[in-house]
């Protein structure tokens, strides 16, 4: 029973990052390069070598690059979701998808792609994804009318009117709550 995984398929193997990054460079140009992924090794004293020195050290930036190597420059249909999730040096190429000629790309494509995502940012900020993410902050009880919080108190002595043991074993023994007294000891 053989339960290895064939990567041979995957453009990436045996392709070092030096190797990457000349032929795209080769192929692009910086520019064009900066244009789609938005990494400033591409920009700021654009060099293979300092590319190289800034991707082997930020794996986000290597896996960017490996990605558009995969799918735009050597041309590969895209990754199933299952497939996407993991780095693009892990990823098995299906033996059905080929090869093919580089990508066309130019600037004015770069900019039409720069702005079609950030309208969807700008959608999913205004929408699902912030909203969420405030959801869970709204879902915490907020204090009732009269009663003080235990982070905050309108009297000055810190103690909660609840009742609750549990808010009022964070005070110290002078009656006032410090919410940092554990990490000064």
């Amino acid at each position: 029973m053989s339960d290895e995984i064939n990567y041979k398929h995957n453009p990436l193997n045996g392709v070092g990052l030096k190797q990457l990054v000349t032929e795209l460079v080769d192929h692009y140009g910086f520019e064009i390069l900066f244009a789609y992924l938005n990494i400033n090794c591409f920009k700021t004293n654009a060099s293979a070598e300092s590319s190289i020195k800034f991707l082997k050290k930020t794996e986000w930036a290597r896996e960017k690059v490996e990605a558009f190597y995969m799918y735009e420059y050597k041309n590969l249909p895209r990754a199933s979701k299952a497939q996407f999730a993991l780095p693009p040096r892990d990823r098995i190429v299906p033996d059905e998808d080929q090869v093919g000629e580089p990508a066309e790309l130019n600037l004015e494509d770069a900019e039409e792609r720069r702005q079609e995502s950030a309208q969807k940012a700008a959608d999913w900020n205004r929408g699902g994804g912030r909203a969420r993410s405030n959801d869970k902050k709204r879902s915490k009880p907020a204090a009732k009318p009269g009663k003080s919080s235990p982070w905050k108190s309108s009297s000055g002595n810190g103690a909660s009117s609840s009742g609750s043991s549990a808010g009022s074993s964070a005070g110290s023994s002078s009656g006032k709550i410090d919410p940092w007294a554990n990490s000064r000891k």
